[in-house]
């Protein structure tokens, strides 16, 4: 029996060293980590369940039977975040570049599969060379296989991956179907070609870390929703944001401790919107105040500025919030920031995570490079997702609302559930100034006629009251008690119900 117990610790402890000792030093000597050691610092302490430390592959082409390393380059398993399970999979550069073979890939599926049958959200840190060259097209079919249970699981569990070394070719796909995805700068880079396949075909010479970096992809492509300095921080974030998520799309979010009052007054905010309209103020200082102990957790910070996207906690449960950014692009919408926030909203829909919209919005971007880019069809995008939304919703509209943009900010039209509005706000078809020039396009050479109409225009459409009286604005409140009024009303939709009519599934305009 001893020889049996020494036999699998031995065998144990070469597993734990993937591909040997001297390319963990390598891989250390690059600012990365191991993908054991990835696991530790993401998971609660000793909460680690390893599956198929043993596996290895079949391969016995080009001398591989030689090699035949025990995990095959992927370290499979279950373990708690703050006591809550997640399923994650770290793939192992010092393993065969942590290439990606048809063992390999049984290994994440049948975590995947596990993750939908239990209800828990699965974690992916890739670290990858690709397909094994060496295996073909089944290592092609491996990659196939974990896409098809990317899409299974899309929406019923959330995935979160997070890219800490090479992720090319074949394997982007993967990530490119989770929720989210967090990048390491200097060290992770993503692209479906590299640079030396871009520079034969297109002689355009770049570098991986401009054609697929971690600032590329936050800020140009939006394929990443955050980017950190190194390993630990990233996987410090991912814990964070887990803990805003609930496991699965049956069960709420997550409700924690608050040590913040409701009903917390912020005078403050009486003074936020300047007197003149064409001035910029910050939303994300409303936003702070408005979140059990300021805590706000920013998605995509980097990109599409002028509408901010994230989580908070109201009382302690989490709520998803968009808000147009005066400080950028005056807070006009356009494709870039339509699509971020319909991405957001669609995910939080699908794991009923209510949603609270602070509008700001003078319409949508002008111009032929946004009319040519399709900007009709992806504002359509932001509107429909709203409007298929079945969550709590609650909208604060602070100054203006105009046009088409304030439809689409979850209007009362989109079944809004709580529609409020500041004293400053402004809901009318266009600017003041915009308008008059239309209405009265007779008198536009006399200034003074002019300004007498704006004036009027003003004073009859630049508030929050038309749009009140006709019921699309449920009540104007005062800007310092919008923490009291917003946390009640959605504490009075937790037990909402509504459902769309069936269908197999909806053609949101892509």
């Amino acid at each position: 029996m001893k020889d049996i117990l020494q036999e699998l610790e031995e065998r144990r402890e070469t597993a734990r060293l993937g591909g040997g000792q001297r390319r963990i030093d390598s891989q250390h000597a690059r600012g990365k980590l191991t993908a054991r050691e990835r696991i530790e610092l993401l998971l609660d302490e000793d909460s680690f369940e390893e599956f198929d430390m043993f596996k290895a592959h079949r391969c016995t082409d080009f001398g591989m039977e030689k090699q035949k390393p025990a995990g095959d380059g992927v370290v499979t398993g279950w373990g708690t975040i703050n006591g809550r399970m997640v399923y994650v999979y770290s793939q192992d550069f010092t393993v065969f570049g942590g290439s990606l073979s048809e063992i390999h890939a049984e290994k994440i599926c049948k975590i995947m599969d596990m993750a939908m049958q239990n209800g828990a959200p699965v974690i992916g840190i890739n670290d990858s060379g690709g397909a094994r060259i060496q295996e073909g097209v089944a290592s092609l079919a491996g990659y196939a296989e974990v896409f098809q249970r990317n899409i299974m699981a899309s929406g019923v569990v959330p995935q979160i991956s997070v890219i800490m070394g090479p992720c090319a070719g074949g394997a982007v796909y993967s990530p490119a179907m989770t929720d989210f995805i967090f990048m390491v700068k200097d060290t992770s880079y993503m692209f479906v070609t590299g640079p030396d396949v871009v520079k034969t075909v297109t002689n355009e010479v770049v570098t991986a870390e401009e054609l697929g970096g971690a600032s590329t992809h936050t800020k140009k492509s939006s394929v990443a929703d955050g980017a950190f300095e190194n390993d630990v921080e990233a996987l410090a974030e991912v814990r964070r944001l887990v803990d805003f998520l609930p496991l699965n799309n049956r069960e709420k979010p997550p409700v924690r401790p608050f040590f913040d009052e409701p009903g917390r007054i912020e005078e403050s905010l009486d003074t936020l919107v300047p007197e003149n309209a064409n001035t910029p103020y910050d939303m994300k200082e409303l936003i702070h105040k408005l979140a059990d102990e300021g805590d706000f957790y920013e998605i995509q910070e980097d990109f599409a500025k002028n509408i901010i996207t994230g989580f908070i906690r109201l009382e302690g449960q989490t709520v998803g919030v968009v808000a147009n950014q005066p400080m950028v692009l005056a807070g006009c919408l356009d494709i870039d920031s339509s699509r971020k926030a319909a991405r957001f909203v669609r995910f939080c829909d699908c794991f009923e995570i209510p949603i609270l919209t602070l509008v700001d919005v003078p319409g949508f971007l002008p111009g032929t490079s946004q009319e040519y880019g399709g900007v009709i069809k992806h504002g359509a995008k932001l509107l429909f997702a709203y409007g298929e939304a079945t969550v709590p919703k609650v909208t604060v509209i602070t100054r203006k609302a105009y046009g088409g943009a304030y439809d689409v900010m979850a209007s009362k039209h989109l079944r809004g559930d709580f529609n409020y509005a500041w004293p400053t706000a402004e809901i009318a078809v266009m600017g003041a100034k915009g308008a008059t020039e239309i209405i009265h396009r007779a008198d536009l050479g006399d200034a003074d006629k002019i300004a007498a109409h704006t004036k009027n225009y003003e004073d009859r459409f630049a508030n929050p009251f038309v749009a009140a009286e006709r019921g699309f604005i449920d009540e104007v409140i005062m800007p310092h008690s919008t923490r009291r009024r917003v946390s009640r009303a959605f504490a009075s939709l937790r037990n909402k119900q509504l459902k769309n009519p069936w269908k197999k599934h909806d053609n949101i305009p892509l």
